[in-house]
């Protein structure tokens, strides 16, 4: 079912790691379309709670783009972005569960975007970050000039990208380009926490959240008061806020399970 990627489906958890090792994960148009694949699946499956992206090895968790694929091809910039990238990011950023972002080494170019489109980032302290598009004359894409001065502001986000210059997982952690930077050896315990709290989380409401935050930046007050009253109305009516407001009142802890 997938060439360039291994996926996996088991116990509330889909996991989805890049698996071309040889260009260190470089996104091919094959590759990119087997992981909007992947997050369709994972959308479409109730079962799914959170959503894992990563990569085999520890050198990269993606390159950028495969340019000698995407020659290749015989399309022009243009058609690649819309036909690929696009559906690929919008997918990430629409599914209504948590996506997190195991960056297990460098993230370059539309890398870099591919894991800043994810919800929460935990970046190996050893590894970096570099939107390296300025280096051979392109602009940053793959959703990369929504994402970045959303999270670091619109001087850093220029300075970053204008000069294309690496960006230790340390450094990203600080400006909060990304979420969490550990050392190698804790990256493996530091995902797995979070995993497993999203996997026991109340996903409707998870979902719920990202979908406002994504409307949030391009909209103004009276419409987010709308979009969370909208919100709030639907999931008061889940089995999970009312499993919540029991165990509150209990004094245990909620048994969320996601609807």
């Amino acid at each position: 079912m997938y060439e360039h990627l291994i996926f996996e489906n088991h116990d509330g958890i889909v996991r989805i790691t890049l698996d071309r090792p040889d260009v260190f994960h470089a996104l091919s148009p094959a590759l990119i379309r087997e992981i909007t694949q992947a997050i369709g699946v994972a959308t479409e499956d109730p079962s799914v709670r959170v959503v894992l992206l990563t990569a085999t090895g520890e050198k990269a968790f993606c390159s950028g783009a495969d340019l000698k694929e995407a020659n290749a091809s015989g399309m022009n910039a243009g058609e690649i972005l819309r036909d690929y990238y696009e559906p690929m990011i919008t997918a990430i950023r629409d599914i209504p569960k948590p996506v997190v972002c195991r960056m297990n080494g460098l993230a370059v170019g539309a890398g870099c975007s591919l894991a800043l489109a994810c919800d929460l980032v935990i970046a190996a302290e050893d590894t970096f970050l570099s939107l390296a598009f300025v280096q051979i004359g392109l602009m940053p894409d793959a959703g990369a000039t929504f994402m970045l001065p959303r999270l670091v502001g619109l001087s850093r986000a220029f300075e970053l990208a204008s000069t294309g210059r690496r960006i230790s997982a340390s450094e990203a952690a600080q400006i909060g380009l990304i979420a969490h930077s550990v050392p190698r050896e804790s990256l493996d315990e530091a995902t797995e926490k979070h995993i497993a709290y999203y996997r026991h989380a109340p996903t409707r409401a998870i979902g719920e959240m990202k979908r406002a935050f994504n409307q949030s930046m391009h909209s103004n007050l009276p419409q987010m008061l709308e979009t969370e009253r909208e919100s709030q109305e639907m999931l008061f009516g889940t089995r999970d806020v009312r499993e919540g407001i029991t165990a509150f009142l209990e004094k245990r802890r909620p048994d969320f399970q996601g609807f």
